[in-house]
Formats: structure tokens, sequence, C-alpha cells
């Protein structure tokens, strides 16, 4: 267990002694308040009958930070070790081939996690100012960011498979990127009403993360798209331990 938290604090601390991670800090918050500043101007137009959180545009917003950011977070995981020619060093000390890919995943997902902290400091600003406790309600805020650090997992799971394919950062970057705009464009896709489609369309309704958010926006937490996420974030690590035990057969 030491091993492991020492190579998740190496891997954490590569994203805050380089440019990269203040820059994809800065331009998820940048999107983040823009559409918070959408939403304030709306509420000055009409009331709105619901809290901000529960909002169709508010609970939109990880699909449009998440298939931008996540390629960047984890383009380097793999791909720079590979391109520097310390991944043999890192595979040859005493640890096991699951212990590096946690580890990656873990500080991956953490830093992740750091990015969206500037949105929970937007929404109490924006709750003490308004002097209006119902601007949003704590249980549907909680079930939100549940759904945001579930999707995080699948994409950065996503993501770690793509940077352990290359050694190419901007190879990653891409093979990533495509992967989550083909699964957001399937999203939408699965969002579309049923009937408008054969049994192909209601099959895509089960998949539908878009839907799946905006249930954890309104404080809906069920075990469907939970189980889901998470069997679809091991499956993508499974692949990722498989890709890095190849080498060995090489």
């Amino acid at each position: 267990m030491q091993v492991f938290w020492t190579l998740t604090r190496r891997e954490l601390a590569a994203y805050f002694l380089s440019l990269t991670g203040y820059l994809i800090i800065a331009a998820a918050t940048f999107i983040m308040g823009f559409i918070l500043v959408y939403l304030l101007a709306k509420l000055q137009e009409e009331t709105m009958p619901m809290p901000i959180t529960v909002t169709e545009l508010f609970s939109f917003t990880p699909f449009v930070i998440l298939p931008l950011t996540t390629p960047v977070i984890t383009m380097r995981l793999f791909a720079q070790e590979k391109f520097s020619g310390t991944f043999e060093t890192l595979m040859t000390a005493p640890v096991s081939d699951l212990q590096v890919v946690l580890a990656k995943f873990t500080a991956a997902l953490t830093f992740y996690l750091l990015m969206w902290l500037p949105l929970l400091g937007c929404l109490f600003v924006v709750r003490y100012y308004a002097n209006e406790p119902s601007a949003f309600e704590l249980g549907s805020l909680g079930s939100t960011f549940l759904g945001i650090v579930l999707l995080g997992g699948l994409f950065i799971g996503l993501g770690c498979c793509a940077s352990a394919l290359t050694r190419s950062q901007m190879s990653a970057a891409m093979v990533s990127l495509l992967f989550g705009a083909s699964l957001f464009l399937l999203c939408v896709v699965a969002s579309q009403p049923p009937s408008q489609f054969s049994w192909q369309g209601k099959a895509l309704a089960y998949i539908s993360l878009l839907d799946y958010m905006l249930d954890f926006s309104r404080g809906v937490v069920d075990t469907r798209p939970v189980v889901l996420l998470v069997s679809s974030t091991l499956f993508f690590l499974f692949l990722t331990l498989r890709i890095i035990e190849s080498r060995r057969w090489k």
C-alpha cells in the first residue's frame, strides 16, 4: 500500500509542477463560470421554479468539460513514460502492473476532482450573496457531484487506456478525444425518444448518460447508472492493465 501511495503522490505532483495542470483548471473554471453567469442572467429575466443545479443546462456542463479536459489530463500518464524511456525503469521496479495502473488512475481522478472545486465555491458564493437558501439543495448538489465523479472515472479510465496504447501524448489525447466524442454522440442519440427508433433506440436509452446526469442533478441516485459507470470504468482499467502486461509477450 505504501508503494501505491508513493506512486500516486508522484503522479499527482506532476500535474502541479507543469503549466498544463494549471491551464486545465483555468479552462474548466472559465467554462463553469460562463455557464453559471448565463444561468444567473437568465434568472434576472425570469424566475426558475427549481434550484440552479436541477436545470438541464447545469446538468449538461460535465458533458462540455469532460471531452475537452480528460484527454489532456490522461495523455501523459503512460505515453510520456514510454517516450522518455522511464517506463521500463518503472516497470522493473518492485511494483506490480496493477499498482501502477491504479496509482495513475487515482492521481488523474484526484486532479479531476480538484478541477471541479471552483464550481462548488461559486455556488456557495451565489447562495450567500443571493440570501436565498433554496438557490440549490445540498442533497441534489451532492448527487450532482456524485454523477460528476462517476462520469469522470469513466472518461479517465478511457483516457488511461488510450495513453497506454501509444508513445505520443498527442496521439493519446486524440484517441481519447475521439472515444469521448463518440460516447457523447452515442448519448445524444440515446437521449432521443425511443418511439422514433426501433429496438436499437430502446436499447440505447439504457445507456443515456445525459438522462442519468439529469437524474443525478435532481437528487435521484439510481443503482443502474452507478453500476453502468463503475463497471465501464473497471472495464477500461482492465484493458489498460492488459495493454501494460502485453509488453511481456513481445
